[in-house]
């Protein structure tokens, strides 16, 4: 009699390898990328994802700042900071957490009821760092890459999400220029109270001032210090972005 044939056992991480769109050899690392320390109170540290967070936040900003290295090639160094620090911080990758829907995968103790909650945004964004490590150590830096190239690829080209942070760029220009911190200040405020419009002036020693309009004082800011950036060559106008 032929033996019964053996049916081959699916993968626990199937579904979840779907959604990455990787499918690992080992899931030793794939299951601690998703288990929260809250699942053992006292557990070892190798047991949950933090370890692994601290090599893919790593990787993460590598393939990133590659990425925008080879897609902005007149971009200045100002810029590519910017736009690497929007492409990689918290909310960005909450964003992308979620739109993988890795919550349904993430492993909590009985404290962590509401992993979909705002408030826990940054667990999502840890657990989807030790993911890209874990994706890292099971298929090397091209499979990291890969994945990153593909996930991130869409928000590459989005400058929105960097010039909302126009206001740290600025900052951060200023002190690498030995400037002092920019100062604001609100020039006028025009239209009805449930609409008003700001004008906002940014100060720098030695340049000339940043002025800017918007529908609240942060926007407003946000304009005046992105005038200074463009005007300094920190960032290019948006027409003449590629």
């Amino acid at each position: 009699m032929a033996p019964a044939s053996k049916e081959k056992i699916a993968s626990p991480f199937g579904d979840l390898e779907k959604r990455l769109g990787y499918t690992f050899s080992s899931h030793v690392d794939l299951k601690r990328a998703i288990t929260h320390a809250s699942v053992r109170k006292q557990t070892a540290s190798e047991f949950h994802y933090e370890r692994l967070e601290f090599l893919g936040d790593r990787v993460l900003g590598l393939c990133v700042a590659e990425l925008l290295h080879d897609c902005f090639p007149e971009a200045a160094e100002g810029e590519l900071s910017t736009r690497l620090n929007a492409l990689v911080r918290r909310e960005t990758l909450a964003d992308i957490a979620d739109e993988l829907q890795l919550h349904e995968f993430i492993r909590t103790g009985g404290d962590l009821k509401e992993i979909t909650s705002k408030r826990m945004q940054s667990i999502r964004a840890d657990v989807l760092e030790a993911i890209i490590a874990a994706i890292y150590r099971d298929g090397a830096l091209e499979a990291a890459r890969d994945f990153i190239n593909r996930v991130w690829g869409d928000r590459l080209m989005d400058i929105k999400g960097a010039e909302q942070d126009s206001k740290t760029a600025l900052q951060e220009w200023a002190h690498a220029n030995r400037l002092a911190t920019p100062k604001y200040s609100e020039k006028s405020r025009s239209g009805p109270d449930h609409d008003p419009v700001f004008t906002v002036s940014v100060s720098l020693p030695k340049r000339k001032s940043g002025v800017g309009t918007g529908r609240s004082k942060r926007l407003a800011e946000q304009a005046a210090a992105r005038e200074i950036l463009i005007r300094e060559g920190v960032w290019k106008d948006e027409k003449g972005q590629k």
